[in-house]
């Protein structure tokens, strides 16, 4: 059996936040510090913990992606967010590559409970550190994955869990595509339509 590479469950304290993110890239881009007290509400340990996470997804953005973060548009910002997360999280990219664009591309926008329940429970097979973890952080993730699809606009919202076709600006095509075409495939592009990307 090939050894998979272990899940990092991090983002259950952090969700999308485009703002913090945008402002922690501003920041560090002009070479200022950044006060870990400005993320934790008021507290200096969830505050060190959110900027370490805010960091750690800053860190698998490529320079193209950074600046493309700093200088684009909200919607620029929210999927390039979303892009750090599922370079950070590969339980968070595998969800939506596996499931929602398989879906999507099935013209199935609705994601079910058994369809969450099925990946999870396959994924344990392969990752035993996810048998390892209590009910209530199996519940965190589910509840902070869903929020962080929310957020991006991958999905309407964690109620309805309907499925959003992602419309991506150029420039958001080509910044990512010359770091890696195939991560294209997190906002559901074909396998065709990446391939015709030069």
């Amino acid at each position: 059996m090939v050894k998979a590479d272990k899940y990092n469950f991090s983002f259950t304290g952090f969700s999308l936040r485009v703002n913090e993110m945008t402002k922690v890239a501003e920041a560090m881009n002009e070479g200022f510090p950044v006060e870990m007290v400005d993320f934790g509400d008021g507290n200096r340990n969830t505050g060190q913990r959110r900027l370490n996470e805010i960091k750690k997804r800053l860190s698998k953005l490529t320079d193209k992606e950074l600046q493309l973060l700093i200088a684009g548009d909200f919607t620029s910002n929210k999927q390039l967010a979303f892009l750090s997360v599922c370079k950070s999280h590969k339980f968070i990219r595998d969800f939506v590559v596996e499931v929602l664009r398989e879906k999507l591309l099935v013209f199935d926008y609705q994601i079910t409970e058994g369809d969450y329940i099925s990946f999870y429970r396959r994924k344990s097979e392969l990752h035993p550190e996810i048998e390892k973890l209590t009910e209530i952080t199996q519940n965190k993730i589910k509840q902070v994955t869903f929020k962080i699809l929310e957020q991006a606009g991958i999905i309407d919202n964690v109620k309805n869990k309907m499925i959003q076709p992602q419309l991506l600006d150029s420039n958001v095509i080509n910044t990512i595509a010359s770091d890696n075409k195939q991560w294209l495939k997190v906002f559901f592009m074909s396998d065709m339509d990446i391939e015709n990307r030069i």
